[in-house]
């Protein structure tokens, strides 16, 4: 699986971006995309997920009722809308997937994949 993702720039607090991701390769095996995040001098953070079957979706606290996942599966992207940017969303980006592996019904691994990542400035 490869992921391609753009958008990302800087902008003022309180503003908007939209950042998306393209997947290629073996798309069929996605079981969930979504975007991480990692500020200078922190560790890489979940921001939001949203699963490829159910679309069930997950926020991180500082995410939840500012930015909006979405996913077209025919399209195999995913994108995610920010609003009432902070400048603690400042950060680096990164675009992922996620492949469970299966042995019968039960989950047995994981493979996860990365996009390049795309900058974000949010000035105060």
């Amino acid at each position: 699986v490869q992921l391609q993702a753009s958008g990302g720039g800087l902008v003022q607090a309180g503003g908007s971006l939209r950042l998306s991701c393209k997947a290629s390769g073996q798309v069929s095996s996605i079981n969930a995309m979504g975007w991480y995040r990692q500020a200078p001098g922190k560790e890489r953070e979940l921001v939001a997920t949203m699963t490829t079957t159910s679309r069930s979706t997950t926020y991180a606290d500082s995410a939840k009722g500012r930015f909006t996942i979405s996913r077209d599966n025919v399209k195999n992207t995913v994108s995610l809308q920010m609003s009432s940017l902070k400048p603690d969303d400042t950060g680096v980006y990164y675009c992922y997937a996620l492949h469970v592996k299966y042995d019968g019904h039960v989950g047995v691994g994981a493979d996860n994949y990365w996009g390049q990542g795309t900058q974000v400035t949010v000035s105060s």
